[in-house]
């Protein structure tokens, strides 16, 4: 499975050469004081076919639709030429980033880059559901090895581990190249509007909520929740004025094409044309899901009306979706360019959380037996037939049913074990960080975040604008009591890991840290 990789080429040798020419000068300058930044990008897109992560059910990718990207920002402040902080931001074209890969790439880094605290760097996923399989190992799990079959059958693949340890190598590769290629600039910021995501919880007359629930259902009442259509935007320049780069902060989930069979990027692939076709190709582009537990770029209400207009304008949706984003962009640009900021106040904190996991019932318990007996015996019966008949492993994705049946036994062995854990495992460690640049603040969460919990942050935050960073971890729903007492399926038992209260010490510990920060 080949791609080209040319425009990753191209963008890292134009960077090094810029930037590394940049800082070089400056050794021959006065002590520096104020902002270093640089930028890093890495094809992650594997050599050869790997389970892509988004369904229950496992899908062997067949081709490459457009790559997988890497791309780092690293920050330096300087006085008179000593560092006085340092910190850096990594956003992945998966569906989440798993502990193991993480660790991967700091593990790298301790050797190849000591200078850089690996723990100064948070990594954060675009929630694309055409990318590989992060998982090593079960996710909150305490198993330590790798799953050898973890679809339950041989898919014949690229082990999940193998992936890991090919993208982490690269994503090193691109922080080091960001660290290497850094120089003197400055950031500008600015806040744009795009309709991207929108919420995708329906409730009905009966008190339930469904998730992509239809609309033309005469119980249907109202869409459950808030919707973000806010784009945090962040520039960064070189000490001519001229963009370097733009940190674009959306609270979507880049699932348009998310049942593809191919390997993609979704709307992110098209945002970064568009803006690279209006900005120049050398800007680097890096992508940020913020809080979007309940979002997506899914449409319920209108959706034969929005499809008429993509028919009209003739763009698919994600090419009007990389449209909108960087109409959003260019808005903005002009306007963050005004204040340009060359030395920043630059804090970092990192902080591991002990969140209560969310409490199961014995009937909570009951009902995952119940449902995984059911899936047990429909894979155990689907084996049988493969076993019996192994030709059928020369159909077209002949894996679909059984892969589908396992993935939803595993699930319920999940919330059965949880429910056991909890009694002598009451918490769950979390690692957050929180990172204030200037007027600005970065806040990341591990999970897929609900908005009314974004809200509050935002709204409480003493920052000017705050870019609030989702799945900078590995993932799972974290839901409103409302959302709960509705009952979606992001709401339910074997979707989350902690609920309502930790969500709330979450908020607390964000908006404390924030707050505390600009008092400083």
């Amino acid at each position: 499975m080949k791609h080209p990789a040319s425009v990753f080429t191209a963008i890292a040798v134009s960077f090094l050469l810029v930037h590394g020419v940049a800082l070089a000068a400056q050794n021959d300058e006065q002590p520096h004081t104020g902002l270093l930044v640089g930028w890093g990008a890495a094809d992650v897109t594997p050599e050869e076919p790997v389970v892509v992560q988004g369904q229950f059910h496992a899908r062997v990718s067949e081709g490459v639709m457009d790559p997988l990207t890497a791309t780092a920002l690293v920050f330096e402040s300087l006085n008179n030429g000593e560092s006085t902080g340092r910190a850096a931001m990594v956003s992945c074209d998966f569906s989440a980033v798993s502990d193991c890969i993480r660790d991967a790439v700091r593990e790298h880094l301790r050797s190849a880059l000591p200078e850089l605290d690996p723990m100064s760097i948070f990594f954060s996923a675009t929630h694309t559901h055409t990318g590989p399989a992060t998982y090593a190992k079960p996710r909150y799990s305490q198993a330590d090895t790798e799953e050898p079959f973890p679809y339950g059958v041989d898919l014949g693949v690229m082990p999940t581990a193998d992936y890991v340890a090919f993208a982490a190598e690269r994503m090193a590769a691109a922080i080091i190249q960001a660290w290497n290629s850094r120089a003197p600039g400055g950031i500008g910021f600015g806040l744009g509007h795009a309709v991207v995501g929108r919420n995708r919880l329906m409730a009905y007359a009966d008190g339930t909520s469904r998730m992509y629930g239809k609309t033309d259902d005469p119980d249907f009442r109202n869409v459950e929740g808030y919707e973000d259509h806010s784009v945090n935007l962040l520039f960064t320049y070189d000490r001519d004025s001229q963009l370097t780069g733009v940190v674009v902060n959306l609270a979507c989930p880049s699932q348009v094409s998310e049942s593809l069979f191919e390997l993609s990027a979704d709307f992110w692939h098209e945002t970064r044309q568009e803006l690279r076709k209006r900005l120049g190709a050398g800007v680097q582009v890096l992508g940020q899901a913020s809080a979007a537990g309940d979002q997506s770029p899914h449409i319920r209400i209108e959706q034969r009306a929005e499809e008429r207009m993509w028919k009209l304008a003739g763009r698919t949706q994600r090419e009007a979706i990389g449209n909108r984003i960087a109409n959003a962009v260019m808005e903005v640009l002009p306007c963050a360019g005004k204040e340009i900021d060359w030395n920043p106040a630059l804090i970092h904190r990192v902080e591991t959380l002990d969140l209560i996991r969310r409490p199961l019932s014995e009937q909570d318990a009951q009902n995952a037996a119940s449902e995984r007996e059911k899936y047990q015996k429909e894979y155990e019966a689907l084996l049988r037939d493969l076993e019996a008949h192994p030709e059928k492993r020369e159909e077209n994705r002949w894996y679909v049913n059984i892969t589908r049946a396992y993935r939803r036994m595993k699930r319920e062995d999940n919330v059965m074990r949880r429910f056991e854990e909890q009694q002598t495992q009451p918490t769950l460690p979390f690692e957050v960080h929180v990172l204030r640049l200037g007027d600005i603040a970065f806040a990341t969460n591990p999970f897929e975040l609900y908005l009314d919990y974004a809200m509050q942050i935002k709204g409480r935050s003493k920052a000017t604008q705050t870019f609030l960073v989702q799945l900078a971890g590995p993932g799972s729903y974290l839901p409103t009591p409302r959302s709960i007492a509705g009952g979606a399926y992001g709401a339910v038992p074997a979707s989350t890991e902690v609920g309502p209260e930790s969500g709330q010490i979450l908020v607390n510990w964000t908006i404390n840290t924030i707050n505390g920060m600009f008092e400083e």
